[in-house]
């Protein structure tokens, strides 16, 4: 984003995992764009050891929340099932 938005961004969504590149791009919005940054998550069955602490580590990085929503019904009918249909193989 150019730096001609800054002050103009109020809020961004962030897709987030937790993981390096996320956990720093969220002070990195705030201080380049002076804007709230909100995290977000799919949990698309990937275990709760995975979201466990994920709300946390993204308020510590500096994110005013994180919103969690459960796509796994989703995930299995829109992507796995389809996947097994095809015959496909991991790897």
């Amino acid at each position: 984003m150019p730096v001609r938005l800054r002050g103009k961004l109020k809020k961004v969504v962030l897709a987030y995992s937790g993981g390096l590149d996320t956990s720093v791009i969220v002070p990195w919005f705030k201080e380049n764009y002076g804007c709230e940054v909100v995290c977000y998550t799919a949990d698309v069955g990937q275990g709760i050891e995975e979201l466990d602490g994920l709300e946390q580590k993204a308020k510590a990085s500096g994110a005013s929340q994180l919103v969690v929503k459960d796509l796994t019904e989703e995930f299995a009918k829109d992507y796995i099932f389809p996947c097994l249909r095809a015959g496909a193989i991991y790897e």
